[in-house]
């Protein structure tokens, strides 16, 4: 396992084809073995709704904690990585997808490169990445958006379901995942 990084990270996955709940936990493994990440938090896996586009099969979505001395861009880099390695395609906006991960902060810091939006500009508005949020980190704060759990309470329940427990990897630092 890592030494302990001085960056944290929130990532949001997601996922509706091939398997969903598999290929999230999947990229989880993935992100805990790379050696400048430490998995630090994972929430339960969710099965929501889809957003926009809505002709096509419910998601998969679970949010995760890191650790990294990768940078904002870097980490990026590595999470674009694993989509490819998982054969995503960006056809069009919200369209079904194998692996979709984002970094929702990125170390508290406000970005507005169009490759690195920080915070994701949407998160705030999803359920599908607040209430998972809220479950690991209700006291974190989204921009000046407010905290996880208040935006969860307000964004609702509808939609959204637990439908697996958080996976649980190995012993980590958190008592969660690594």
């Amino acid at each position: 396992m890592p030494a302990s990084f001085a960056d944290t990270a929130v990532i949001a996955l997601g996922s509706n084809l091939q398997n969903p709940a598999r290929q999230i936990k999947t990229a989880l493994q993935i992100i805990a073995e790379h050696p400048q990440i430490e998995l630090r938090r994972v929430s339960s896996l969710y099965t929501t709704a889809p957003v926009g586009y809505t002709d096509q099969p419910d998601f998969v979505n679970a949010v995760c904690t890191v650790s990294t001395n990768l940078g904002g861009a870097g980490l990026l880099a590595v999470l674009n990585g694993i989509e490819q390695d998982f054969g995503r395609e960006r056809s069009f906006r919200n369209a079904p997808r194998t692996l979709d991960l984002d970094i929702i902060d990125y170390n508290g810091e406000s970005s507005s490169d169009p490759h690195l939006t920080l915070p994701h500009p949407r998160a705030h508005e999803r359920s599908f990445v607040m209430r998972p949020l809220a479950e690991i980190a209700p006291d974190f704060r989204i921009g000046s958006h407010g905290r996880a759990a208040d935006l969860a309470e307000q964004l609702g329940s509808g939609g959204i379901a637990v439908t697996e427990a958080a996976p649980v990897f190995s012993d980590g630092p958190d008592n969660q995942a690594v």
